[in-house]
């Protein structure tokens, strides 16, 4: 849409309706307007699959991998066709605007949102929301590039202050964002954190740089409920604030343009933005043509083929891949080779159709050839997890799932229905409902003590065969959203069951105005005893050709709205690693994290596969790189330490309100060469199934500045099958007369060869590589002078180096 049109169409509305456009109709939708033709545009959480409009388990969608694991794939074409498959879901669902990439960056291991961000680094992190970004948007779906800026860790995220260095704040966190908006983003989301004791949502930088220097000339919209005010926004260049209907703005903001307070130009320009973003995705003009809606084996190919592609390969004693040829027997062990974490915790989760586990994956590769023996191990000490139908009918319809009803003061029925799951995050708003109840016959298929857990805010009770087993007011202390309407805090308690004989539970929960309308219920069988379950893991293990331990961090430990306290993935799992590896040496572990963990057996073991939460063929892909149908061609996104303790840069709690980012530009591999530590795996270090042979390096001597360069690797597949590697370009300017770091990646390039085969990789290094941000002269500046250029595997393993003098 032609600039004077959309000039056009603003005229076309009074005050009141500008306004209106400017704040969310409904939590997920923006408003329309009759006048101008403008419809409703849709969002939905997107990071991992788009979930739609409503948190219903009966309305599934794909699930990618985390964006960890896409950050570990160091590759724009498949990033981007996942881009293809989240825009094909969002037309599936009408959805117009994904809320995704999450460009914030790793900076602390504890960063509890570790799973949803790319990397540690800006390139990388950069390089793959673009290709991400442009994948969405080919297919007319806007990509949201979030949570602008410095929102990277999640404790006190609503109210923190983050203090960074304006040089750092250039160079590492804003850097991914202007890699978003030369691809071409069409919305940025504001955080909820402040910077330099500035709310985002109010920020100059949303002014500059992000429109003035990048030319950004989409919509600025507010993370849900990050607007808390009226007039400082709405005189900064945020566009849109959501939720919806009742915001800051719908409240006060018209009054506040009548009284001057901000003007009406300010609100004239952030309609028009609103109406270019309405033009973009077609919900102004006719709609241009979409990407048609996959199909159910090409998502699930893709998929699979992303789970391997994001697969690292960190220790490998000549054991992969596994020759099932040669296989008699394969023990399986371990809660998560059964029961995987395929996502994240928090807003961004969506409700898979269906689940392929590490177990199912290599059942289905060695059916026919090999016995599978399966033994859980030592039960990991978690809360219960939500009823399914796996245990649970629905008392009124006998079938699979539970009962949810909404109740009035006198305990009348207004609603009912059969669902799927005790984690009911949004029943239905029905006028007069007092109460929500949950309730389902149980049928234990373990006779002890079991354990059952009660989310939400209130009043609860929750009676087995009808005596009360918790019975409490728990009142809402959190304002994070995240907290309130997604996770609430789970209470315990226990009673006694007899085997196969079905009880019936029923929760209920007071609605209470405020504290959302989320309700969890949650049962546990009795946990085995912790020796007995690792004596038969290791019996099992014993007795098989190859183990396959599968180990990983629960949605307790991983989620939105929590940092991390430690990396351990606890006594018992790190117990029965090392069991099982003493009873065979041929065991293969395999981490499923969305961050890194400590792995203090990780010399003891055959093979070792990092797989971060690999999406909803997390056991097809797994079992194709276990068993070689396919390299593992994952990178580290970010540098694992041995021990938290090794760790440079790990504060994510604020003191007082403020969160000093004092390591400035040192963070990552960056902090880890500037101390001169040594940790467990490199950023960008991971193994395939072939070798490589370095061969030669054609770099050139000089250039000048703003001028882009190539450099030229020439290698050689030393190994006897075809595979991937990535060639890692880095720069260093040790006597720079500015604060630089060690050293940071330039660029990257991927190759494959097949066994024998010469291949040269071309790297291009871009302009922006070798600049640094000149606070005195408010602008960017290339130092002249002498670079080391460094050509490696990882950030700590160098093949080649030499020298790159900038010339003015």
């Amino acid at each position: 849409m032609h600039e004077d049109m959309l000039d056009r169409l603003v005229e076309k509305l009074t005050l009141e309706q500008k306004v209106r456009l400017l704040t969310g109709s409904t939590v997920w939708r923006t408003a329309a307007e009759e006048a101008i033709g403008l419809r409703e545009m849709v969002c939905s959480d997107g990071p991992a699959g788009v979930r739609g409009e409503a948190w219903d388990e009966r309305r599934t969608s794909a699930l990618l991998p985390s964006a960890s694991a896409l950050g570990a794939t160091w590759d724009e074409q498949l990033v981007s066709e996942l881009g293809g498959l989240l825009a094909s879901e969002a037309v599936l669902k009408g959805v117009d605007i994904v809320l995704a990439p999450n460009l914030n960056l790793h900076r602390s291991p504890l960063g509890g949102r570790h799973f949803e961000c790319f990397s540690e680094d800006p390139e990388l992190t950069g390089r793959t929301g673009a290709a991400l970004i442009r994948g969405i948007q080919e297919h007319g779906v806007a990509a949201t590039a979030k949570h602008f800026v410095a929102n990277d860790s999640e404790t006190d995220r609503l109210h923190a202050d983050v203090r960074v260095g304006e040089q750092a704040l250039r160079e590492v966190y804003l850097a991914p964002f202007e890699a978003a908006v030369e691809a071409g983003v069409w919305l940025t989301m504001a955080g909820y954190n402040s910077v330099g004791g500035t709310t985002m949502t109010s920020h100059p930088l949303l002014s500059a740089p992000l429109r003035t220097e990048w030319g950004f000339d989409g919509v600025a919209v507010s993370d849900w409920a990050a607007v808390r005010t009226v007039d400082e926004p709405a005189r900064s260049a945020l566009d849109l604030a959501m939720p919806g209907p009742r915001s800051p703005w719908a409240d006060g903001l018209v009054r506040a343009v009548e009284e001057g307070r901000v003007p009406a130009a300010a609100v004239d320009d952030k309609v028009r933005r609103i109406l270019r973003l309405a033009a973009r995705v077609g919900a102004i003009e006719e709609r241009r043509p979409r990407r048609p809606n996959m199909r159910t084996g090409e998502v699930r190919r893709l998929l699979r083929r992303a789970v391997a592609a994001g697969t690292v390969l960190v220790r490998n004693e000549g054991l992969l891949p596994l020759d099932h040829g040669a296989l008699s027997t394969v023990a399986v062990i371990g809660e998560h080779a059964a029961a995987p974490r395929v996502q994240g915790g928090g807003s961004a989760g969506v409700f898979p159709s269906a689940v392929v586990t590490p177990l199912d994956g290599i059942r289905a590769q060695l059916r026919g050839r090999s016995q599978v023996v399966y033994a859980p191990g030592p039960t990991l000490e978690v809360p219960p997890p939500p009823l399914d139908t796996g245990r649970c009918t629905d008392p009124r319809s006998g079938e699979p799932g539970v009962l949810l009803r909404c109740l009035d003061a006198e305990g009348r029925e207004l609603y009912a229905e059969r669902r799927l799951s005790g984690r009911q995050l949004e029943p239905d708003e029905v006028p007069g409902a007092h109460t929500v109840e949950i309730s389902t016959l149980l049928r234990p298929e373990t006779a002890g003590t079991w354990t059952f857990g009660m989310g939400g805010f209130g009043r609860m009770t929750l009676s087995v065969d009808g005596r009360a087993v918790l019975d409490g007011t728990y009142p809402c202390e959190s304002d994070d959203p995240a907290i309130v309407h997604v996770t609430p805090p789970l209470h315990t308690a226990q009673a006694h069951l007899a085997k196969k004989h079905p009880v019936l539970l029923v929760a209920r929960r007071e609605l209470v105005p405020g504290t959302g309308r989320a309700t969890v219920v949650a049962a546990a069988p009795p946990r085995r005893e912790p020796a007995d379950a690792l004596a038969e893991a290791v019996a099992v293990a014993r007795g098989a050709d190859a183990v396959i331990v599968v180990v990983g961090t629960t949605e307790h430990s991983e989620t939105e709205g929590y940092d991390r306290a430690d990396l351990s993935l606890g006594r018992h799992q790190d117990d029965l690693v090392r069991a099982v590896a003493v009873a065979n040496p041929r065991t293969v572990a395999v981490v499923n994290s969305g961050g890194p963990v400590e792995l203090p057996w990780r010399e003891e073991v055959g093979a070792l596969l990092l797989t971060w939460f690999p999406g909803q063929e997390a056991g097809a892909g797994l079992a194709d790189v276990l068993f070689g149908r396919s390299e593992p061609g994952g990178r580290l996104p970010t540098t694992w330490a041995a021990s938290l303790a090794d760790a440079p840069v790990t504060r994510t709690r604020p003191v007082d309100g403020r969160l000093d980012y004092a390591e400035g530009l040192h963070i990552g591999y960056r902090a880890w060469l500037r101390e001169a530590r040594e940790p467990a795996y490199w950023f960008g270090h991971g193994m395939g199934y072939t070798t490589w042979e370095y061969v030669h390096v054609d770099a050139p001597a000089q250039n000048g500045t703003g001028v882009p360069f190539t450099v030229r690797v020439t290698l050689r597949n030393t190994g006897e099958r075809p595979g991937r590697e990535v060639v890692q370009v880095y720069l260093a300017r040790p006597d720079s007369a500015v604060e630089r770091p060690a050293q940071w990646l330039a660029g990257y390039a991927a190759v494959h060869a097949e066994a024998g085969r010469t291949v040269t990789a071309e790297v291009v290094v871009t302009p922006r590589a070798l600049r640094h941000w000149s606070c005195r002269e408010g602008a960017w500046r290339t130092e002249p002078g002498p670079y080391r250029l460094m050509v490696g595997r990882s950030a700590g393993a160098t093949e080649w180096e030499g020298t790159l003098t900038a010339t003015p």
